[in-house]
C-alpha cells in the first residue's frame, strides 16, 4: 500500500514538536523540582494534577545507632529532649528539608563526642553535619579549662551532680551547639583554617616552637587566629550549647545559681575573653531564675 508522503512529513513535525515541549518541560521540572506534564493541565485538572511533594530522603535527621548502644542512646536522647532548647534544636532538624543531620555511636573517644563531616551547597549553607557520639558519654568529666559547664557538673557539691544521663545529654548539646555555630561560619574560612592549621604546626614543631616566626604570625592572620585559639573559640561555642541546655533543665532548681557560679569561677579564670557569650545566657532568663554574672 503507497503511503502519502505529506501526512508522514506532518506526523514527524508533530512528534518532533511534542518532543521538544516535553524535553524543556523536563528540564525546567528538574530544575524547579515540579511535577513533569507533557501537556500542563488546565483549570480543575491543573490543580489536581498539583501536588506536594515528597521531602528529599537524604534530609532531617538519621540516627545510625547499633543495636547494642540503642537503651542507652535512647535514655541519652530523652535526657536531652527534656530540655526546651533541645527539644526546638531537634525539631527544627528533623524537619528541614535543607539539611541532613547524622548521629552515631562509637567507641572511640568513648567518654567524648565529636562533629564533622560539614557539608555546603554552592550558596554557602550548611547542608550536612555528622555528630559522632563516644559509647561511654555518660561518665567522665572533662576539664574546667575547655569545657567549664560540663566539668561543673562534676560531684564536687553533694547538692548536685550531674552523672549518668544528664552528663551524656550536656555533652550531646555541646555537639549540637558546633553545628549551630558552624551554620553562622563561612565555609572559605573554615576551608582555609583546614588548611592552613597542618601547614602552621609543621613549621610550629620545625622551629622549635616558636610562635614569633613571622611565617606563623602570617599564617595566624590569614586563618583569623592560632590553630590553638581557633580550636578553643570552637569549643567554647560548643560549650554554649551545653550551657543553654543546663540552663532550661534547672531554671526551677535551687541549686542553679551554684552550679552556673561554678561556671563562672571556670569562665573567669580559663577563658576569660569569651566571657560574655556564657554571661549572656545566665542573665537571659526571668529575675526570678536568673543567676546574674554582671
Amino acid at each position: 500500500m503507497k503511503i502519502s508522503r505529506m501526512p508522514c512529513f506532518l506526523a514527524l513535525v508533530f512528534l518532533c514538536f511534542v518532543t521538544v515541549v516535553a524535553s524543556a518541560q523536563l528540564r525546567e521540572s528538574v530544575l524547579a523540582k515540579k511535577p513533569i506534564n507533557a501537556f500542563p493541565p488546565r483549570g480543575e485538572a491543573r490543580a489536581k494534577a498539583v501536588k506536594a511533594l515528597p521531602r528529599p530522603s537524604e534530609t532531617g535527621i538519621r540516627e545510625i545507632i547499633a543495636d547494642k548502644y540503642k537503651k542507652r542512646y535512647q535514655a541519652w536522647k530523652t535526657e536531652f529532649l527534656t530540655s526546651e532548647t533541645g527539644r526546638a534544636e531537634w525539631d527544627g532538624y528533623e524537619r528541614s528539608d535543607r539539611f541532613l543531620l547524622t548521629i552515631t555511636i562509637s567507641q572511640e573517644n568513648a567518654r567524648g563526642g565529636g562533629t564533622s563531616k560539614y557539608k555546603w551547597n554552592e550558596s554557602g549553607e550548611l547542608i550536612a553535619a555528622t555528630i559522632t557520639l563516644g559509647d561511654r558519654i555518660s561518665e567522665g568529666f572533662p576539664s574546667p579549662v575547655y569545657y567549664p559547664v560540663m566539668n561543673s557538673l562534676a560531684p564536687v557539691n553533694s547538692s548536685y551532680g550531674g552523672n549518668g544521663s544528664i552528663l551524656a545529654a550536656t555533652k550531646i548539646a555541646h555537639e549540637f551547639g558546633h553545628v549551630r555555630r558552624m551554620s553562622k561560619t563561612n565555609p572559605a574560612v573554615y576551608g582555609l583554617q583546614t588548611q592552613l592549621i597542618p601547614l602552621y604546626n609543621s613549621i610550629l614543631l620545625s622551629n622549635g616552637r616558636n610562635t614569633r616566626d613571622p611565617r606563623l604570625i602570617e599564617l595566624a592572620q590569614k586563618m583569623g587566629g592560632t590553630p590553638v585559639e581557633i580550636w578553643e573559640d570552637r569549643e567554647y561555642w560548643g560549650e554554649v550549647g551545653s550551657m543553654l541546655f543546663l540552663r532550661d533543665i534547672t531554671a526551677t532548681q535551687n541549686y542553679r545559681c551554684a552550679l552556673f557560679n561554678r561556671i563562672r569561677e571556670a569562665v573567669e579564670l580559663y577563658a576569660k575573653p569569651y566571657r560574655d557569650r556564657f554571661a549572656q545566657i545566665a542573665d537571659a532568663r526571668p529575675s526570678s531564675f536568673a543567676c546574674s554574672w554582671q
